[in-house]
């Protein structure tokens, strides 16, 4: 089952309006349920301690058959991590994520680790975040796009061994990508079909204008 979940940050860029309908679960974490009613997009359900969601588009929510599950503004987690675990516990086994990408640079760089983290190995992830699309490399992902366009592959929490590409201008083969390393910037599509292997640890695939 794929879950939408939208976060708070930046709205969902019109690029990707298609890509996130006939969603079978739509969860939305505190002021990412703006970004949904922006899109006329009805939520499931909305988690968080609901310190930044507009009080009208909660209560409209609500009336429209939206579940609400506050949280405690002492919480641990952030509202993008319990939406997540939201998603999974009501039965997702894939999920994108928008909006997780605005704002605070701090919020970007922990939603960057937070998707790639141990703790979500069984749930497939990507992230639309600006006009970038973001996928989470576990074993591996089909990358759609144009020839030309821009892939960067960038190692988190450990080494990720074992990287083969297919369909990219510099291609891997069984290589090892060590986190802080800039070895997989800016590789290129020479096919509109790549294909991103991982052995080992986990990648994040980023394809920073979307594959066009």
């Amino acid at each position: 089952m794929r879950a939408i979940v939208f976060a708070g940050g930046d709205p969902l860029d019109p690029c990707w309006h298609g890509a996130v309908a006939n969603a079978d679960l739509v969860v939305a974490a505190d002021s990412g349920l703006g970004h949904a009613r922006t899109l006329g997009i009805r939520a499931d359900v909305v988690v968080g301690d609901m310190d930044s969601v507009d009080a009208e588009t909660l209560e409209r929510a609500r009336f429209q058959g939206t579940r609400v599950e506050r949280y405690s503004t002492l919480k641990d987690e952030t509202d993008l991590e319990l939406a997540i675990a939201t998603a999974r516990r009501l039965g997702a086994d894939a999920a994108t994520i928008v909006g997780a990408g605005g704002g605070r640079l701090d919020h970007f760089l922990a939603n960057a680790l937070l998707i790639a983290a141990p703790d979500w190995a069984d749930l497939r992830i990507d992230a639309l975040v600006g006009s970038a699309r973001v996928a989470v490399v576990r074993d591996h992902v089909e990358l759609q796009g144009a020839i030309g366009s821009l892939v960067t592959l960038l190692a988190l929490h450990g080494p990720a061994s074992g990287v083969t590409t297919r369909g990219l201008r510099w291609e891997l083969t069984g290589d090892v990508l060590t986190p802080g390393s800039t070895r997989g910037v800016s590789n290129e599509m020479v096919e509109e079909i790549a294909i991103v292997m991982v052995e080992d640890g986990v990648l994040l695939a980023i394809q920073p204008n979307g594959g066009r």
